[in-house]
């Protein structure tokens, strides 16, 4: 299949994912990825340099957008709720997954470490959508998740670098750089988007996305990965951002139009159904090396830190798929994993950015007016009241 044939399945199949969001109010990430995964196996479809590219960047993309929801002040104020939970919901699936791919299915070490950090994630893409699309980027639940999710990845990212990545020559650079544009583009930005800003051409947008390129090929040249300071540099910008709406109103739509369909489609072609379907029996003990101590570990923390909304922020933070992914494709290509144990990993990774997410959807959702009127101290309201 060439290019233009992929690229038009692809549309077909992000046009449908999101009239059936319409349709049954099922957040488009999750229809995305399912369909991803039938459309991948039913007509053995398979990435293409140019979608592996624009997927790359839409990750980039999306996490500099949920750097920018974060709230600074509310992550310094409970930072030991964010960081409790952050550091659990890492540790815990790290641990068990290592130790039950390592001595229940008999990988080597470095496979194991590999699944083990695969399988810690929290997926900060499914997170900030489904909270975007629901209205509860800026309550105090919102905030609480995308804090401690920020955390989760922080540590996976750590943890990869510090088992696996070798940096080199360039790695020196690229902290370089990234430092250089968190600290400047806050203070460059004001100026060049009043200068050149509010244009149909849209310069502002065209400024962001090529500092997320430089970060981008700094990081491949260093063996390192953009997606850590993208958030960050999206965390900086935030101040700005929330001072001027439009403007990030106008990145989300060409990142959720364009970009981050692809993102989230790709993850379902990465699935074998063959290899999974040949292998049940290790898909549900992975399964279980990730979902039990994620559950288990965020739990009694979430209790603590959001009593209401316990079981959702459990749900939604045991979901995995970015650092999952790339994570598992990183051991593929330097050996470390084979094909199998790759679709083995990326199903897993999948399945928990689906399932817990559509639990958390359907069963424990927050109110969004409920909870933005709670968060300015006002005692709830009847329930008729929020009709």
């Amino acid at each position: 299949m060439d290019p233009v044939q992929l690229a038009a399945v692809l549309a077909g199949v992000i046009l449908l994912a999101s009239v059936i969001s319409v349709e049954l109010g099922v957040t488009v990430a999750l229809l995305e990825l399912s369909l991803g995964v039938v459309a991948g196996n039913a007509f053995h479809l398979h990435s293409q340099e140019w979608l592996d590219f624009v997927a790359s960047f839409a990750s980039i993309v999306l996490t500099f957008l949920a750097g920018m929801e974060v709230d600074a002040d509310y992550l310094r104020n409970r930072a030991k709720s964010t960081v409790g939970i952050g550091v659990a919901s890492f540790a815990g699936p790290f641990v068990v997954a290592s130790l039950v791919a390592h001595f229940v299915l008999d990988w080597t070490g470095r496979a194991s470490l590999i699944a083990g950090t695969a399988l810690s994630t929290t997926s900060l893409a499914v997170v900030y959508a489904v909270l975007l699309e629901r209205g509860l980027t800026d309550t105090a639940i919102g905030k609480l998740l995308m804090s401690a999710t920020f955390v989760t990845d922080l540590c996976t990212a750590l943890a990869l670098s510090a088992i696996f990545i070798t940096p080199n020559l360039w790695f020196p650079l690229f902290l370089g750089v990234s430092l250089a544009l968190i600290l400047l583009l806050p203070k460059i930005a004001p100026w060049f988007f009043g200068r050149y800003g509010d244009r149909v051409i849209e310069p502002e947008i065209k400024l962001v996305f090529f500092v997320l390129f430089v970060l981008m090929v700094l990081a491949d040249a260093s063996n390192g990965h953009a997606v850590l300071p993208a958030f960050v540099l999206g965390l900086a910008m935030s101040g700005h951002f929330e001072q001027h709406r439009e403007e990030q109103t106008r990145i989300r739509v060409v990142a959720f139009a364009f970009l981050t369909p692809f993102f989230f489609v790709k993850g379902g072609l990465n699935v074998s159904l063959g290899a999974v379907f040949a292998n049940l029996g290790v898909l549900a003990v992975l399964v279980l090396a990730k979902m039990v101590p994620k559950l288990g570990v965020i739990w009694p923390l979430a209790r603590r830190a959001a009593p209401r909304h316990a079981t959702f922020t459990t749900l939604l933070m045991s979901t995995g798929l970015t650092f999952g992914t790339i994570s598992s494709l990183y051991g593929l290509n330097a050996g470390i994993i084979d094909r199998t144990q790759f679709s083995l990993l990326v199903t897993v990774v999948v399945l928990s950015a689906v399932v817990p997410t559509a639990i958390a959807e359907r069963w424990f959702l927050p109110d969004a007016a409920k909870e933005r009127h709670q968060d300015v101290g006002h005692p709830p309201l009847p329930a008729e009241e929020y009709v």
